[in-house]
Formats: structure tokens, C-alpha cells, sequence
């Protein structure tokens, strides 16, 4: 149960008996009433917009809504208090029999606290990581694909049907240059002095590996043979390559991504025609001539009558084109092919997570998602913040395999999968992030990581230590929870029951790092609950000749060690039973 939906239900409720008491107008809006926690606790449990968001539609004043509607939100037995504040906004305060009723949903859920139905098995894509298959992935590919996984398993405890996919752009001139910076590796294992690598090609070691492997499948074969007939070849077995090397490391990191979908088969399968149809059918489609873009001087600007998607009448600044100059299908034609693609596969809210250097974009492929699919289609795109590598404050130096990144590998080498997982979520996915490899390992309450990961071990410690004094910590959902009346321990029952609302906040909001944010403050108030034990003996979770009460703290202990574990698993983090 999300206590603060059910808040919003009685409020919807008192609304529903004013209106009919023509207290209130007959129709109004109730979508963006809020009942949540107040920035202050000492405000109360629950606080509510109501009033304000109303004030306006019924032509009264917030106070006076306000006023009337706290008479009635009064009645509520789980309500034993509540005040209007400020303008209009609405505080309650809740017995505290409510909130260990909460306590005991958890214990009876376990890890599977917080699990909503709030997506109502609504489909959902979510496409992410997407690199180009040139070369290895580097750490910011590492951050989109924690953003975007993280975000996928949170979508699915929140009740919607999720997939997750990955786009392999593997059509257009950045794999023709692969093609050609493989035949040179190729042709440097077979013997030959390639020189320095020209301009314009892949410098990065990794491809040695992939032209000797191709030189032993291949022999000579393609030394002397004109580029038509070995680009093809050096480019499908660099992709391929490339794509299992790729696919091991998000394995790795522990993402396992349903669908592969390749943009070099779209386009052979004809599925940019019909998107340029389905655009023309709806007059969406015209010849015409563009401003040069601002800042470009007259003589760096083609001026040519061109084919144009007018996506202006949906949102972006300019129209765009559709076609390049030799007639073939410019990126974004085939970019909306690809998810007119996923709407006609039954995805109509589609998520992609993106490099921060694609932000120009946003608004043409919004632009193209609502023109393609009518209106019926959403486009949510999260932009990733590139992500700089540190070692004690300085700059890790560039992975020679690589040429000029730090690879995924060279992360997961150092730190592991559930470090780089977890701290790449304690930023906003926009925000800039410096990775701090001493940092993410350090055992300190600074390091997000570790200090969730102690709580939790601490929830293990307290029930092997319970266990050694005889205690069972069997059934503890019938444990007599009553017993909870210490003000640090109520608090946390309240923190606990928090966590189906930041499941269905974070997943409406397609924010994961939320959920890191929580899980910081829940194992900062268990740790500070831990320390008020040891300084007043009569807090400690065991307490002798009193079995009531120590399953009543065990009981809270557990539901610590469940929430931290749901977390967790939306995170792809395994919880650690105990430090080392």
C-alpha cells in the first residue's frame, strides 16, 4: 500500500461529499492533487495542495477550502490532528498505528515491498546504451546504460510491461570508416607496415585484435582486391565483433538488453519508405529551401531546394531534412523510421536515453514521434552528462587499447559492476559527474555506496546476533509491532513506508537516481537509530527478558534489510549480507 495514495483517495473522497454538498463546484479537476510527506516533520505526516490547486476552478479562496476540507479529512479515524498553513496548503497528522500497519505490509511483502500497479501493464520501451558498434564502450556508454537499465527495472516494479533495446547504428559512413580501419589491421597482421594511421580512421588498438582475427579466418584473401568487394566483409566482421565484445561487457555490468535491433536492416527491409509515406499521407512532407543556421557564413551553406519534414508545426524551431544531396536517407529519416518502427510494434511511450552531445536532437525526433504515429506516440528522451574518471582528484590518463577513452572494462576492472552501478546513480542523469575511483571505494558515509551496502550487512548482523542469543526472528510480520513507541523508531516506520510512493514518484517521473537519494537517507537514519542503542541501552534491538519488544525491533530491523534489498535489485546491485 502507498500511503499517500491512499491519502489522495480520502482526500478525493472529502472533495467528492463537499461537491455534493454544493460546497464545491460539480466539475472539477482532481489530477494534480499531492499528498506527501512535509519538508518538515514536525509540519505532520501528510501534506496536501488541495485547496490551492482548486482554488481557482471553484472561485473561492485556498484558506476557505482549505478550512472546510480539513473539517472532513478530521473524521478520518488515522487522522488525529491537522492544520491549514500558509495560503492554503493542508497538514495531518497520523496515528501512529497507521504507519506500523505499514511496518507490517513490508514484512509480509519482503522484497517485493513496494511493487505497484500504477503502470497498469502499460508498454513501455526503453532504448539505451546504443553505441556505435566502432569500437569498445567507454564510461559514459556506462552511465546511459545504468541510467537506462536502472530505469527499465523500475518501470517494472512500478507495474508497466517493459522492454529494453538496444539500436545498433550500423548503417551509414561511421561503418564504412570501421570497414576501412579493419582491412588496415588486416592487412598490418598479415606482415605489412601500415605506417601511422591516416586521418579519419579509428586509431584505437582494439582493432589489432579484430583485423588477426580476421587475417587467420581469411588468409590473403582480400590483399589486392578493390574496396567494393572487402568493405562489406571488413565491415559485417568488425560489427560483429564489436557487438560480442559490447555485449559481454553490458553483461558484465549486469545488463541483459532483450532486443538488438539494427538500423542497416530497417532501411533494407524498406521501413523508411513507408515512414516517408505515412509523413507524405499526412501533407507532412514538401520541397523547399532552408535558412542557413546561425553563425554559418554564406559561402559554408548549401542552398538547395531539399526534401523537408515539417516538423515545425510540431514543436522544433526549424524543418528538417529528409535527404541528403546524393538522394539517400539522411540520420533522421532513418531515426524516424526506427521508432515509427517501435509504435507499430505497440510501443507508444517510448524512452531513450541519450549522450549529452545529442541534446540538439530532442526536439526534431519529439517532433517526428508525434507526426508519425498521430499523436498516439511519446517520446521521453534523458540525456546523460559525459562522465570524467579520477583517481585521488586527478584525471585517470586515456586507455592506450582504446586510443582516447577510458573503457567500460577498464571500470569494471577497477571498481566491479555494483559499484560503478550504484554511483553512477547518485547524480541526476543531466548532471555532470566525476567518477572518483579512490572515492567509490573508500568506506566512509560519503560513499553512497558502501553506506548502504553497511546497512543492509547491519540488518544481517542484528538478526545472526539475535539468533546467537536465542531470539527467533521467525514470523516477525506477527511480531507485536505495538511495541514501537520510541521517536527515532517511529521515525523510521515512517522512512519505511515511504517507499512505495518513491517507487511510483521516481517511475512516473522516468528518475532513477531518486531511489539512490532515499536509500542514502534510510541508511542514514538506521545507522543513526543503530548509535542511539548503543548510547541508551534501552533502545538496543535485543533486549533481555523482554521478547516482545526485541521481535517488535527485529521486526523494523527486517523491513531496514527489505526495503535496502528492493532498492537494490531496481538498482541491479546484489546487497551484501556482510562487510569485508
Amino acid at each position: 500500500m502507498n500511503p499517500y495514495r491512499y491519502f489522495i483517495g480520502e482526500i478525493e473522497a472529502a472533495l467528492g461529499a463537499m461537491q455534493a454538498a454544493g460546497e464545491l463546484p460539480p466539475v472539477l479537476d482532481f489530477s494534480a492533487l499531492t499528498a506527501e510527506p512535509p519538508r518538515d516533520p514536525a509540519h505532520g505526516d501528510i501534506a496536501t495542495n488541495a485547496a490551492m490547486v482548486l482554488s481557482k476552478a471553484a472561485g473561492k479562496k485556498p484558506r476557505d477550502i482549505a478550512e472546510a476540507l480539513l473539517v472532513r479529512l478530521k473524521a478520518n479515524p488515522d487522522v488525529v490532528d491537522g492544520a491549514v498553513a500558509g495560503p492554503g496548503f493542508i497538514n495531518l497528522k497520523v496515528r501512529d498505528a497507521f504507519w506500523r500497519a505499514r511496518l507490517g505490509d513490508c514484512l509480509a511483502a519482503g522484497i517485493g515491498y513496494g511493487d505497484s500497479t500504477v503502470g497498469a501493464g502499460k508498454k513501455v520501451n526503453v532504448e539505451y546504451v546504443s553505441a556505435n558498434p566502432t569500437g569498445p564502450l567507454h564510461v559514459a556508454h556506462a552511465r546511459g546504460a545504468v541510467v537506462g537499465d536502472a530505469l527499465a527495472n523500475l518501470l517494472l516494479k512500478a507495474g508497466y510491461d517493459v522492454t529494453k533495446e538496444y539500436y545498433i547504428n550500423d548503417a551509414g559512413a561511421q561503418v564504412d570508416i570501421l570497414g576501412r580501419s579493419t582491412y588496415l589491421r588486416y592487412k598490418e597482421a598479415l606482415g605489412e607496415d601500415i605506417g601511422d594511421i591516416p586521418g579519419g580512421l579509428y586509431p584505437g588498438e582494439y582493432l589489432k585484435d579484430v583485423g588477426a582475427a580476421l587475417a587467420k579466418r581469411d588468409g590473403a584473401r582480400w590483399i589486392d582486391k578493390p574496396e567494393a568487394d572487402w568493405l562489406p566483409e571488413m565491415r559485417a566482421f568488425a560489427i560483429s565483433t564489436l557487438m560480442a565484445e559490447i555485449k559481454e561487457d553490458l553483461a558484465t555490468l549486469g545488463v541483459d538488453i532483450a532486443v538488438y535491433s539494427s538500423e542497416r536492416a530497417l532501411v533494407e527491409s524498406g521501413a523508411v519508405d513507408r515512414a516517408f509515406e505515412a509523413l507524405g499521407k499526412q501533407g507532412l512532407i514538401y520541397q523547399g529551401r532552408l535558412e542557413p543556421p546561425k553563425g554559418k557564413a554564406p559561402d559554408d551553406w548549401e542552398d538547395r531546394e531539399q526534401t523537408l519534414f515539417r516538423a515545425t508545426r510540431f514543436g522544433d524551431e526549424v524543418d528538417r531534412p529528409l535527404k541528403k544531396s546524393d538522394g539517400g536517407w539522411t540520420y533522421f529519416a532513418n531515426d524516424i523510421a526506427y521508432h515509427y518502427d517501435k509504435f507499430q510494434r505497440g510501443f507508444a511511450d517510448m524512452i531513450d536515453i541519450w549522450g549529452a552531445d545529442h541534446g540538439g536532437y530532442v526536439k526534431r525526433m519529439k517532433a517526428a514521434v508525434s507526426a508519425i504515429t498521430a499523436g498516439k506516440g511519446a517520446l521521453d528522451v534523458k540525456l546523460c552528462q559525459l562522465v570524467r574518471v579520477l583517481k585521488n582528484g586527478e584525471l585517470v590518463r586515456m586507455s592506450k587499447r582504446a586510443g582516447t577513452f577510458v573503457t567500460l572494462r577498464d571500470l569494471l576492472d577497477e571498481v566491479g559492476p555494483d559499484v560503478v552501478r550504484f554511483t553512477m546513480l547518485t547524480r541526476k542523469n543531466d548532471a555532470s559527474f566525476d567518477f572518483d575511483l579512490v572515492k567509490a571505494t573508500e568506506q566512509s558515509r560519503d560513499n553512497h555506496v558502501w553506506y548502504v551496502q553497511y546497512a543492509h550487512a547491519r540488518t544481517h548482523s542484528v538478526m545472526r546476533q539475535a539468533a546467537a542469543a536465542g531470539v527467533s526472528t521467525d514470523g516477525l510480520a506477527l511480531a507485536p509491532l505495538d511495541r514501537l513507541a520510541d521517536p527515532s523508531e517511529l521515525a523510521l516506520v515512517r522512512l519505511i513506508a515511504q517507499w512505495p510512493r518513491q517507487v511510483e514518484a521516481a517511475a512516473l517521473a522516468h528518475e532513477p537516481h531518486r531511489i539512490a537519494f532515499y536509500l542514502y537517507d534510510l541508511a542514514a537514519a538506521f545507522h543513526a537509530h543503530w548509535n542511539h542503542g548503543r548510547e541508551q541501552p534501552g533502545l538496543r534491538f535485543v533486549i533481555e527478558g523482554d521478547p516482545e519488544v526485541t521481535r517488535a525491533r527485529l521486526a523494523l530491523v527486517q523491513a531496514v534489510g527489505f526495503v535496502i534489498g528492493s532498492a537494490l535489485k531496481v538498482f541491479g546491485v546484489k546487497p551484501v549480507e556482510e562487510m569485508r
